[in-house]
């Protein structure tokens, strides 16, 4: 899968082109066990079973990435979850924003298979992982829903909550380098209210030290679950 990014830089600007072959999705990638333990209880309450041990690291096709506006699933029962996205393109790590898109009822049968069958919609835009590596923490994630007609912030927190992107890495890959072509969508934060779904997402990573924002708006068509 070919994504382009538009990257800001300190020097400028730039389109990186990224060859995508391996997806990969860390799941409950959490920093505090607390906070692990809620989105679990999160997802527990919605009938997903718990995990067999934390962090997991779900493989998902990589042609289910997507930088278009729209996705079409199948039934009323998908969500979206922001989350920081990382690559490597040209020797260089970048890092920018996606959607764990989830079929929410197939998940209590199987969290692989609900993450698979998903779009993955991803920004066309994105960071050097080297320029905000120093106040990786400080950055923060959040997302809107649109319900009953209303923008509504549906999660928000900072990336102090979650795993490092190079100790996901190193939990992946067994070192602190992210394999050319590979992908990695890095963890969420619960939802406010609670999960459910919507149609229309969208995201946002913001730098608060740089005032500067990735963000991402995608609508989700609903087709008919035949049987």
């Amino acid at each position: 899968m070919k994504l382009s990014f538009e990257v800001e830089t300190q020097s400028g600007s730039r389109t990186v082109e990224a060859e995508i072959s391996s997806l990969v999705v860390a799941g409950w990638a959490g920093r505090d066990q607390h906070a692990i333990e809620h989105h679990i209880e999160e997802l527990f309450a919605i009938g997903v079973p718990r995990p067999s041990s934390v962090p997991l690291y779900y493989r998902v096709s990589e042609n289910q990435l997507t930088q278009a506006s729209r996705i079409q699933v199948v039934g009323d029962q998908t969500s979206g979850e922001v989350e920081t996205f990382v690559f490597k393109a040209g020797g260089e790590l970048y890092v920018g924003i996606a959607s764990d898109h989830t079929d929410r009822k197939l998940e209590t049968h199987s969290v692989a298979l609900s993450k698979q069958v998903c779009a993955k919609p991803v920004a066309a835009e994105a960071w050097l992982y080297a320029d905000v590596a120093d106040y990786w923490d400080e950055l923060v994630i959040r997302s809107y829903i649109q319900e009953n007609g209303e923008r509504v912030l549906y999660q928000e927190g900072t990336l102090a909550s979650l795993r490092p992107p190079l100790e996901l890495i190193s939990g992946f890959a067994g070192g602190d380098t992210l394999p050319e072509g590979v992908a990695m969508i890095c963890g969420t934060v619960g939802a406010k209210g609670g999960i459910r779904p919507a149609p229309s997402f969208t995201m946002e990573l913001f730098d608060p030290r740089r005032g500067r924002t990735l963000s991402h708006n995608y609508d989700i068509e609903v087709l008919p679950e035949v049987a």
